[in-house]
């Protein structure tokens, strides 16, 4: 009995006695944990490190059990099942935490940012943001890959809250955000947004807004399936901010101004512009110099009614009429090609045509066009405004939907979360956000503001880039744009 209870007791000290590089690799682990315990101010990440002890140190637990196997097959597909796993789990806390991958959909931030550029975000730049749908797939963000489907599971919900990072979103960044009004989805008709198909259909076709919802939901073979998503599964933009909390805002036929100053435009600021030609068409090597992409540019049938409303001279010599976007600089280039007669900038209204499309905040009352918006403050974090039409018009949709409270009118009075109220103070930070193609650009104009919850982080470089106009191998790949920052 004695004997036994020795060898019991070599046996317990002897599992202390691992190799020193074991004893290192369960420091670092530790340390990593309790570094990530302090950042986020949350202890459960400390929950690991006696399970570390385990695998590195003491072994009680069968952690590779599977090599005891005598089929080596087995052994081999258990080994790769073992990498595949701690490799998904390092991707999503990396991508949690630090860096995400994001690819440039669409040429709202042409030519800063171009179609086909794929970034590396770094979430630290405004502080990482907590899960608040913490049970989900790794690496999706709102659909399963390949067979469909959410990714996420809606319950539990988590609070909003974000841990420390490198700095504030400042005045003309490029951010990541969730789509604002990406909570209610039309998935056969995404852009525009199942907001905006609301207010067409009240606008085009007299009905209430009741009736409008109610319209898309029961035509599925036009819209789609209707679906609702969390904060932090919302599709992923990413524009310019260029108004912070508590910022006025005015845009005057194109130029924004901020707090009563002009705001420069950044350098890959574009518009769309109509380009008449003296005669024929332009030639595709020109386009190329000129850096128009075919899917931006388009040219007007002859005769056509928008020529007598932007004041073009009748086509008499075989002029033709061309609409693209440029830069300020590319577009000099143009107006000062000989084979060029006329070049007029894109207006939001011409005649009983619209080309600018229903803007913020999507009421009759507000007559606002995309070329000349507000004057507009921007709510911030502890800031009180009256309640009112005016104000309910301009934040209802921040008061109800992205801060959670219940505002109704009743009897000429307001009343919050049922109680009477004359005023209201924000509880959370509010920014603007515009794309860099000015007149191509669903942004803030269009829906609003962002919520300092829907930030993701800020774009650093860009590590690949495809060019969709081009094949593989005839310049697909955009090597001058490889490591590229993004600003």
């Amino acid at each position: 009995m004695k004997n036994d209870t020795l060898d019991m007791e070599k046996s317990d000290n002897n599992r202390f006695k691992a190799p020193a590089g074991q004893w290192i690799r369960f420091g670092i682990w530790t340390l990593v944990f309790v570094l990530l315990a302090l950042w986020t101010r949350s202890w459960w990440w400390l929950l690991p490190v006696p399970f570390a002890f385990d695998l590195f140190i003491t072994r009680f637990l069968p952690w590779f059990f599977w090599r005891k196997w005598k089929n080596k097959t087995l052994r081999t597909l258990m080994d790769w099942v073992d990498a595949i796993v701690f490799a998904l789990v390092a991707v999503y806390f990396v991508f949690l935490l630090f860096f995400q991958n994001y690819q440039i959909p669409s040429s709202s931030l042409e030519k800063s940012l171009l179609v086909g550029d794929f970034l590396i975000v770094n979430k630290a730049s405004y502080g990482p943001r907590m899960p608040i749908t913490p049970l989900s797939f790794p690496l999706a963000q709102h659909t399963m890959p390949l067979v469909g489907g959410k990714s996420y599971i809606e319950k539990p919900q988590w609070p909003y809250r974000r841990i420390a990072g490198l700095g504030r979103v400042q005045r003309g960044d490029i951010v990541v955000f969730n789509f604002p009004t990406g909570d209610t989805v039309a998935l056969n008709m995404q852009n525009p947004d199942y907001y905006t198909i609301c207010h067409s259909l009240m606008q085009e076709r007299q009905m209430s807004r009741s009736q409008a919802a109610a319209y898309v939901h029961q035509h599925p073979e036009i819209f789609g399936p209707v679906v609702w998503r969390p904060v932090d599964r919302r599709e992923n933009y990413v524009k310019r901010c260029v108004g912070l909390p508590g910022d006025s805002l005015q845009i005057i036929d194109n130029q924004v101004y901020v707090n009563g100053s002009p705001l420069p435009d950044a350098p890959g600021v574009q518009y769309n512009y109509f380009v008449q030609t003296r005669g024929g068409q332009i030639p595709e090597r020109q386009f190329e110099q000129w850096g128009v992409s075919r899917d931006d540019r388009l040219m007007l049938a002859e005769n056509n009614a928008l020529a007598s409303l932007l004041g073009f001279t009748p086509a008499a010599g075989g002029q033709r009429i061309y609409h693209f976007p440029a830069t300020a600089e590319v577009i000099e280039r143009v107006r000062k090609a000989p084979n060029i007669q006329d070049v007029k900038i894109e207006k939001a209204r011409l005649g009983d045509y619209s080309l600018g499309g229903y803007v913020f905040p999507l009421d009759g009352r507000v007559t606002w066009t995309r070329d000349d918006f507000g004057p507009l403050w921007i709510p911030a974090k502890g800031a009180t405004i009256a309640l009112n039409e005016h104000n309910e018009i301009l934040y209802g949709r921040a008061i109800r939907v992205y801060e959670g409270h219940q505002l109704e009118q009743r009897g000429g009075r307001y009343y919050l979360d049922g109680e009477p109220a004359d005023t209201y103070t924000f509880s959370m930070d509010y920014y603007w956000m515009m794309g860099d193609n000015r007149h191509n650009s669903a942004d803030s104009r269009y829906w609003g503001f962002v919520p300092e919850d829907h930030v993701v982080g800020r774009p650093m470089l860009v590590w690949l880039s495809l060019d969709k106009d081009n094949a593989w191998f005839k310049g697909k790949i955009r090597w001058n744009r490889f490591f590229k920052k993004a600003r």
